[in-house]
């Protein structure tokens, strides 16, 4: 499994406690510290392996093939991480978005026929207020790729403080507050192979919810 945007611990923890071999890569040297530290202490018999560097040169950091891409990364300027020049959330929007495409481009080069690539994104605002249509961007940097995009979900977050944090924004302005991510499912095959490459999947007891 492959990670380009892995400034955080728990994408490597979980496929470590699930038996998947991870691979992440972020610029921040302290944060990639501290997950090496979490992880010794929660998978210590199959650790995550995360390299200090830039994913625009995930080729060289991380030579070879993988199963699957998956990753969350950054919202363009929306959270300014570092003032690295090599930290695309210092960059301008359209410069954001070459060097998402160019790691895109690399990570789906190293992935195997017939495999799944996922990112969680979510939309946000330019400075004049307007989506920046980032979940479209990214279907389309997957496509230049070579990858169509194949299922999509939504993941709900904790609404919290939501009502008190929009309440001026929406009664100045008419903006809606988002409680949600997209789920991008993106795959490099034919998709009738997919019962062959990968069997059946067994969900256990599925218990449903309602309302009542």
């Amino acid at each position: 499994m492959l990670d380009p945007f892995a400034g955080g611990s728990v994408r490597g923890i979980v496929a470590s406690r699930l038996g998947l071999c991870y691979t992440g890569i972020d610029l921040s040297e302290r944060q990639i510290q501290e997950n090496r530290k979490q992880a010794a202490e929660i998978c210590p018999d199959n650790q995550p392996v995360w390299i200090v560097g830039d994913s625009r040169n995930v080729r060289e950091l991380a030579p070879g093939s993988y199963d699957l891409v998956f990753s969350c990364p950054p919202y363009g300027d929306l959270e300014v991480y570092s003032d690295d020049e090599r930290d695309l959330s210092t960059l301008d929007y359209p410069d954001f978005i070459a060097a998402y495409r160019e790691i895109i481009g690399h990570c789906c080069a190293l992935l195997k026929p017939d495999r799944f690539a996922c990112f969680v994104v979510g939309d946000f605002r330019d400075p004049k207020g307007f989506y920046r249509d980032f979940p479209s961007h990214t279907a389309a940097a997957f496509e230049s790729a070579g990858m169509r995009l194949y299922n999509e979900a939504i993941l709900v977050t904790a609404v919290g403080s939501l009502p008190i944090r929009i309440g001026r924004q929406f009664g100045r302005y008419r903006k809606l507050g988002k409680t949600h991510q997209n789920v991008l499912v993106f795959y490099n095959g034919q998709p009738k192979g997919i019962p062959e490459d990968f069997g059946t999947c067994d969900f256990g007891h599925l218990t449903v919810m309602t309302s009542e």
